[in-house]
This record gives structure tokens, C-alpha cells and sequence, in this order.
């Protein structure tokens, strides 16, 4: 576990620290990050890095994460914006080849860093993927899992288990898979997913990797960034149905039959109609997989 240090921020508690990289991809929300690396900071272990891949044009990135050199807290450019390209960034400038991934709009856990570390021991060939609530009010429901049974995935078809918002994984098996899929605008976590069961590997949820995601956008920014999740959901199926793999068909009917039943139970039941999910699957899909069909032409 690596040599026992005194934690200041904890008032004097012993810290370990572990022979991982926590990874965060960030683009200009300096506060999030703050908040972020401050759970990191009040963990009961750390990380014997933090490497933040800053998508962002200014100094304000920098300038938040000086504050953390006792993390080992760096910043790395990211050539250009993108989700995908930030992760993959980050998988190879990390210094260790243990590696946990969160968001910069999530705080973790105080055990997190550790429980990652002990499960990673223990399943070594698995990425591992947990539970991420929704912080503060439910006014604005942005996605969040907060499942409390534990999950195995390996030998399944699925491509909506992994959350990296909240993962732990050796990247060296990543990075041999292709690692993220940069002509994704987004939906580079299901196409991993994807990719990583077909190919056999392992997927593990665990329910006491805790992180938290928290709501900050307005109405109208959720609306667009939903309609945009279903477009490059769209696009992914768009991907693998190029390359002949018919699954997607299944996973193409499966997300329209729950956007229109929803619908039309909430128009039964008198709830809300357009739920962020249900937008971005109608408006955003059928869209996103026209010009997935195009990108991903042979």
C-alpha cells in the first residue's frame, strides 16, 4: 500500500498512498474541479497521482490544480476538445498503469481511492465501475446509478455498464483495445463497454465504489446535452451495424420502445412527458445514426 504519510487535511489521520493515477478530464469549470480534487485531498488514501487533462483555452485549470501538489496533481493539454481524446490523453500520460477514472462535475467518496485499489488486488483483469448518485437536489434528474447489489457483466452484450465517471482499470488492457473511440462525440464509454465484453474481458460493478454527480446545468443545457447523448448513441450503433453486427438492431428497438413507452405512461399517469432520456432518444438518435452510418462508412 505504499508508505504510511500524515494527511494535514485530516487531522493527522494516517494516509496511504496507492500505485495508481487518478485520471480527470475537465474543460473549463474550475469550481467543479476544485471540489473534485478536495474529496480527493479528504480521502482516508491516496493516489500516488492525479493527472487533469484540460480541454480548456485559459489558465484558470492550472492555476486550481496548483493548489494540490501534495496530490501530485499535474495538467496536461489535450490537443483538441473531445471527450474521448481527453480520456485517451489521460490513459497515456498516466504514470502508473493502475489507473481510476472520474469526472470533474463528481466528488468521491473518502474510501474510494482505497475500496478501487483493494478490488483492483483482487480482480486484476476486470474494469471495475460503480456507484455514482445524483448530489443535492432532485430538482434537475440528471443520470446517476445508485444500484446497491454488486454486478458481473462478463459474458453479457452490453453496452451501458460501464460509467467512467467511476472506474478503476489497468489501462495497459485498454489501450490494447484501441482505447476511446475519437470519431464519437460522446457514447465513447458504451462503445468501450461494447467492444471490451465482446472481446471477452471482465466488467465488474461494485456498489461500494461511491462517487457523486452533481447538477449544475440549466434546463435548456441538459435538454441539449441529452439530445446530443442520443446522437452519438445513434452514432455508435451506426458503427457497429456498418461492421455487420445485427445486435445493434436489438439495442436500437430496446431504446425507442422505453423513450415511447414512457411517453405514453406519462401520459396516462399525467407525469412529465419529455424527460431528458426520452428527448435526447427521439430527437437525438435517429439523427445521430445518419451521420454515424456516414463516419463510419468503410
Amino acid at each position: 500500500m505504499g508508505i504510511p504519510r500524515a494527511n494535514p487535511f485530516r487531522g493527522g489521520a494516517v494516509t496511504d498512498r496507492i500505485p495508481a493515477s487518478v485520471l480527470i478530464p475537465t474543460i473549463g469549470r474550475p469550481a467543479l474541479l476544485r471540489a473534485l480534487l478536495e474529496s480527493i485531498r479528504a480521502g482516508d488514501t491516496w493516489p500516488a497521482e492525479v493527472v487533469v487533462v484540460d480541454q480548456s483555452e485559459d489558465g484558470e485549470t492550472k492555476a486550481v490544480v496548483a493548489n494540490f501538489a501534495d496530490l501530485n496533481a499535474r495538467v496536461v493539454d489535450a490537443e483538441r476538445r473531445g471527450v474521448a481524446h481527453a480520456r485517451n490523453v489521460s490513459l497515456r500520460a498516466a504514470g502508473n498503469d493502475w489507473i481510476l477514472g472520474v469526472d470533474d462535475d463528481c466528488t468521491v467518496a473518502p474510501d474510494w481511492v482505497r475500496q478501487c485499489w483493494d478490488h483492483l488486488q483482487r480482480d486484476p483483469t476486470a474494469i471495475l465501475t460503480g456507484r455514482v448518485p445524483q448530489a443535492g437536489a432532485e430538482g434537475e434528474k440528471i443520470w446517476s446509478r445508485d444500484d446497491p447489489s454488486p454486478r458481473d457483466y462478463t459474458g453479457t452484450l452490453n453496452c451501458a455498464a460501464l460509467y467512467p465517471a467511476n472506474m478503476a482499470a489497468d489501462r495497459r488492457a485498454i489501450l490494447e483495445l484501441g482505447g476511446f473511440d475519437e470519431r464519437l462525440p460522446a457514447a465513447e464509454d458504451n462503445d468501450l463497454t461494447y467492444r471490451w465484453l465482446r472481446a471477452g474481458r471482465r466488467l465488474v460493478y461494485q456498489p461500494d465504489l461511491l462517487v457523486w454527480h452533481h447538477a449544475w446545468r440549466s434546463s435548456e443545457e441538459l435538454n441539449r446535452i441529452y439530445v446530443g447523448y442520443g446522437r452519438a448513441q445513434g452514432a455508435f450503433y451506426a458503427k457497429h451495424l456498418r461492421r455487420g453486427d445485427l445486435r445493434m438492431l436489438r439495442f436500437i428497438l430496446s431504446d425507442l420502445l422505453h423513450a415511447v413507452g414512457g411517453l405514453v405512461a406519462g401520459a396516462i399517469r399525467g407525469g412529465p412527458l419529455w424527460t431528458y432520456w426520452r428527448r435526447g432518444i427521439i430527437f437525438g438518435l435517429p439523427g445521430g445514426f445518419v451521420e454515424g452510418w456516414r463516419t463510419f462508412r468503410p
